[in-house]
């Protein structure tokens, strides 16, 4: 590993601004990563899926055996204010390396570029096909993972980078987003008994919202725990003087696995119709809201989770084994098409996301090690 080259590629990430919101920003670092890896000898399509926007999916065949993949995204959320550091210039303070992605995931990203050019490299230590896959569109509705799934050939193990302290992350919650309006009957607000207002009916529909998330705690993941229904947003009224005639309720359900998508949405949709009939509530899920997508997880003893606690301990990690994430990612879209495997990168959570998101510089280097060795790992050559 050249750690040299690892920060000059994150530096170069970093400088593309592919803030999502409002997205269709990332067809311009697509262009550099495809270059980077056609220069490695990878053969490179750009899959370009919208203006402005493309995945990156690169190939490098070297014998029998299975089909490994990295992934990660190239879309980060907006800068917004508060940092101390320029968010589109990497900058070293100490031991921390500054800038909007860091960790959250062109960190990830650029550690993958390095294992992927160690291992072109040293392809005598191993067998299979090696892919990248690096996609758009991530943060707001995985667009870009989801197109992968649809439109290309299914891979047999997957790492997917997203900062985790470089510890294996075996299971992640999904979430789903339904918008609900509750109704009512319009009115002069100086004669508001003549209407019925929308939003004491949607707060007449918040106890059974409650009773519906405490009803989910009967279900538990050993990694990531219960499930939940919550609510984000409520927007009703047209004008001040107006009594509303629509409430609408923004849910947040987060999915573990084992739940579908499609149940959850029934599940919603039998609170509301009871509380049609039984309390004269008129509500109804008007759309679903786009979101990453569902839950996923890998079996703690499979061998790419093995793998990757051995590499992590090998390579400093102070506890490698595996962990869930309470949020979501494009893990699940490798999964749906078979793929078996774990989430893990540099850098921490609690920082991405935020002013002066960082990556600790020995994580991010350590990070391309683990990287390269869960490849080696599951491509052995007989």
């Amino acid at each position: 590993m050249t750690a040299e080259r690892l920060i000059a590629r994150l530096e170069r990430l970093v400088g593309f601004d592919t803030q999502n919101p409002p997205g269709a920003r990332e067809a311009a670092c697509a262009d550099w990563v495809a270059a980077e890896l056609r220069a490695l000898g990878l053969a490179v399509e750009i899959d370009g899926f919208d203006e402005g926007r493309a995945n990156v999916v690169a190939t490098l065949e070297n014998g029998p055996g299975p089909c490994f993949a990295f992934n990660t995204h190239m879309d980060v959320v907006p800068v917004g204010a508060g940092w101390t550091t320029d968010p589109m210039r990497l900058t070293a303070v100490g031991d921390r390396l500054h800038g909007r992605g860091a960790c959250d995931a062109k960190g990830p990203l650029a550690a993958m570029l390095e294992a992927v050019d160690m291992l072109a490299a040293g392809r005598s230590r191993w067998s299979g096909t090696l892919m990248a896959v690096f996609v758009a569109d991530e943060e707001a509705s995985s667009r870009g993972a989801r197109r992968y799934a649809a439109t290309k050939p299914p891979i047999d193990y997957v790492v997917v980078g997203e900062p985790s302290g470089n510890a294996p992350i075996i299971a992640h919650k999904g979430s789903l987003r339904p918008l609900v309006r509750v109704g009512g009957r319009t009115a002069h607000s100086g004669t508001p008994d003549l209407g019925l207002n929308a939003i004491f009916e949607a707060g007449r529909l918040l106890p059974r919202i409650a009773a519906a998330h405490a009803a989910l705690k009967a279900k538990v993941h050993p990694l990531i725990g219960s499930p939940s229904l919550t609510v984000t947003r409520a927007n009703a009224g047209v004008a001040d003087n107006v009594v509303p005639d629509a409430c609408d309720l923004l849910l947040d359900r987060r999915l573990i696995p084992g739940e579908t998508e499609a149940a959850a949405v029934a599940e919603i949709e039998a609170m509301l119709q009871a509380a049609g009939d039984e309390d004269g509530i008129a509500a109804r899920i008007v759309e679903l809201k786009p979101t990453t997508g569902g839950a996923a997880d890998t079996p703690a003893d499979h061998p790419i989770v093995l793998a990757a606690s051995a590499a992590g301990e090998r390579h400093g990690v102070g506890d490698a084994r595996p962990i869930g994430f309470q949020g979501a990612c494009d893990f699940v879209h490798f999964r749906e098409v078979g793929a078996q495997g774990v989430v893990l990168g540099p850098g921490d959570l609690a920082v991405a996301h935020k002013p002066d998101e960082y990556v600790p510089r020995a994580e991010l280097e350590a990070a391309a090690l683990i990287y390269r060795d869960i490849a080696l790992a599951m491509l052995p050559r007989s």
